[in-house]
């Protein structure tokens, strides 16, 4: 039997799609279909909604207009960010142990140098530094994580990599950071910044890659020479504008969905953590971003906890999806220096500008009980 009502919990996977966006997205599919390359009315008509789309995108990221490549999403703009450098200049790539699998499975593919993180997931600067010669060109390390929100120190890593590898440029991934956080301020002194529509209200499968004036990169894909020759392919001009709106979105919302999110959360976990024993909330809270909540429960299988969960309306998840819908065990948790089997029992629940105080109290009703369930079963 479907639950009567679904608390969605899983925002750092996905959003839902917001008003905004639709409204945005709707003339580019039934007026304005042209390709935006054409001469005609219409595909100039396209065009201009495409340019007005990288004004705003160059706005909210703290780039020029012209800094402003147009993906098919994070995973396109990490791939284009840190394979298209090695591509063009060659060297060394470097990533945290915590990156996104979209930047980790690049650097470790092209042989690169990985660096860790202390307890509390922040990346370690001294280990950088050591990771760091004239041979790296570019080094990736995100904003914020995906799994557990905590945000790393990019001024700092910029000084670690300006000082320490004189031909490395600096790309973070701000996926999951952008719903949150000043991008335009605190990825300042990056020269890549990747963000995903579908994290912050935009239609998914579409993104934007900023590229600081005089980054060197090789396209991955060839073609009609788009996007200054970095993105070959029809654009998605629907999907881009529908970005464009859910930025603008976030840019008037952000600060006071921030607090009340982060108002949120803190009931969620502290609920949790009152009600149920031997559990432990993963990173410091204080260093995270508003919406993310991570936790790792002693004795039990996530696997098996979000199948309870679903049964009972609240969908969450635990390490970073895959494209089986299967849970992976964490990368980032293990770099953290977790248990397995503690890391096992993780749990993440993330908010979204949807998440509303009802969420928050089914999630506290079903939680507890599904986790001594589970133990029970375990130890009777």
């Amino acid at each position: 039997m479907a639950p009567e009502r679904i608390a969605y919990l899983d925002n750092a996977a996905s959003t839902p799609l917001c008003t905004e966006a639709v409204e945005a997205m709707a003339p580019l599919h039934r007026e304005l279909y042209a390709n935006p390359t054409g001469a005609h009315r219409m595909a100039r008509d396209t065009r201009r909604c495409i340019d007005d789309a990288r004004d705003v995108m160059a706005e909210a990221l703290g780039s020029a207009p012209g800094e402003i490549v147009f993906t098919g999403g994070g995973t396109e703009g990490d791939n284009l960010a840190v394979v298209g450098r090695h591509m063009q200049v060659g060297g060394v790539t470097v990533c945290s142990a915590i990156e996104h699998h979209a930047v980790l499975e690049p650097v470790e593919h092209l042989g690169g140098r990985v660096v860790s993180v202390d307890a509390t997931g922040v990346i370690d600067l001294d280990a950088l530094a050591a990771a760091l010669d004239d041979s790296v060109t570019v080094v990736s390390v995100m904003l914020a994580n995906n799994e557990t929100g905590m945000v790393q120190p990019l001024g700092q890593v910029a000084e670690v990599v300006r000082s320490s590898a004189s031909s490395a440029v600096l790309h973070t991934d701000a996926v999951q950071a952008f719903p949150w956080l000043d991008v335009a301020s605190l990825a300042a002194d990056a020269d890549l910044i990747s963000v995903s529509a579908h994290k912050f209200g935009g239609p998914k499968g579409v993104g934007a890659l900023v590229v600081r004036d005089g980054v060197e990169l090789s396209p991955l894909m060839l073609g009609g020479g788009q996007e200054r020759g970095l993105r070959s392919g029809t654009h998605n001009a629907a999907g881009i504008a529908g970005m464009a709106a859910a930025t603008e979105v976030v840019l008037k919302s952000r600060s006071e969905q921030v607090v009340r999110l982060a108002g949120l959360r803190d009931r969620l976990v502290d609920g949790i953590l009152a009600a149920v024993p031997d559990t432990v909330e993963t990173g410091a809270r204080s260093g995270k971003v508003a919406g993310s909540a991570h936790l790792c429960f002693e004795g039990i299988e996530s696997e098996a906890l979000l199948f309870l969960l679903e049964d009972a309306g609240v969908y969450a998840s635990a390490a970073s999806s895959c494209s089986s819908g299967a849970q992976d065990p964490s990368h980032v948790l293990a770099a953290m220096g977790y248990d397995r089997m503690l890391a096992g029992g993780s749990l993440r629940l993330s908010l979204g500008y949807e998440t509303a105080d009802v969420d928050i109290d089914q999630a506290l009703a079903v939680i507890p009980d599904a986790v001594a369930r589970l133990r029970d079963y375990e130890t009777g």
